[in-house]
């Protein structure tokens, strides 16, 4: 049984706590001549083990949403901030990862190549990196494909590779948009078994899906409709 609730008002003592805060947020497009509003006036905030799902339609503005959470973009009225994690431009590739619905692996790079890479731009040294790298193929039973292009892959072990790359720098915010949209039910469901299981404690998920059976595995549905947030629904499940 999922309640709706209202959108949770965070008292100002907790906003060193956010991992991300967003007041009034309005993202603005502009498409030949006319303007396209993709985000309506969103507050948001994400603290630290936070489990929440945005689900809706395509065009609803979910991707927006995450692309300004992780200052992937910048919106076009409203104020956003990382309290816990400090400025925009410090977030990735360490304290805030991404996950993408489309093939996002560089093509030259095998699966350990892809998974190291991030620590490797985060200045740390190439074999300490490949180390790591593996130690998290080996966590997502992707070991014995570590020297696989992601031409050799299959559509699930590219997409569990990519949760791979995203958690190896321990980020403490994870953004993934439709991880599982290409993907079978049964496939869907292993890679948020994966996804769930893997993450670093504390660390917060924030889950892009149109898919229900996705967000309810989920503690908080944001659902979005037109670029707002329409309604807040709590899972009475705890934790998956």
């Amino acid at each position: 049984m999922r309640d709706v609730i209202e959108w949770p008002v965070t008292p100002a003592s907790h906003l060193d706590t956010a991992l991300v805060s967003g007041q009034a947020l309005t993202r603005d497009f502009q498409v030949g001549t006319q303007t396209v509003q993709a985000l309506q006036g969103v507050s948001v905030q994400v603290r630290p083990g936070d489990r929440i799902a945005l689900l809706g339609t395509s065009g609803s503005g979910k991707s927006t949403l995450l692309h300004l959470l992780g200052a992937l973009d910048t919106p076009t009225s409203g104020t956003l901030s990382w309290p816990a994690l400090g400025a925009a431009e410090t977030l990735r590739p360490g304290k805030v990862s991404f996950v993408f619905q489309a093939q996002s692996l560089l093509p030259p790079l095998s699966a350990l190549e892809n998974v190291a890479m991030p620590l490797i731009l985060d200045g740390q040294d190439t074999p300490s990196a490949l180390r790591e790298a593996q130690d998290w193929l080996e966590r997502l039973d992707l070991g014995a494909l570590a020297a696989q292009l992601p031409e050799e892959l299959s559509g699930g072990q590219a997409q569990r590779v990519a949760v791979a790359r995203a958690l190896v720098t321990r980020p403490r915010l994870i953004l993934a948009d439709e991880p599982t949209g290409q993907l079978d039910s049964v496939t869907a469901q292993h890679l948020m078994d994966v996804l769930l299981s893997v993450m670093v404690p504390g660390a917060a998920l924030v889950l892009a899906t149109h898919d229900p059976a996705v967000a309810a595995r989920l503690d908080d549905v944001w659902h979005l409709q037109g670029g707002a947030v329409s309604q807040i629904t709590r899972s009475d499940r705890g934790t998956v």
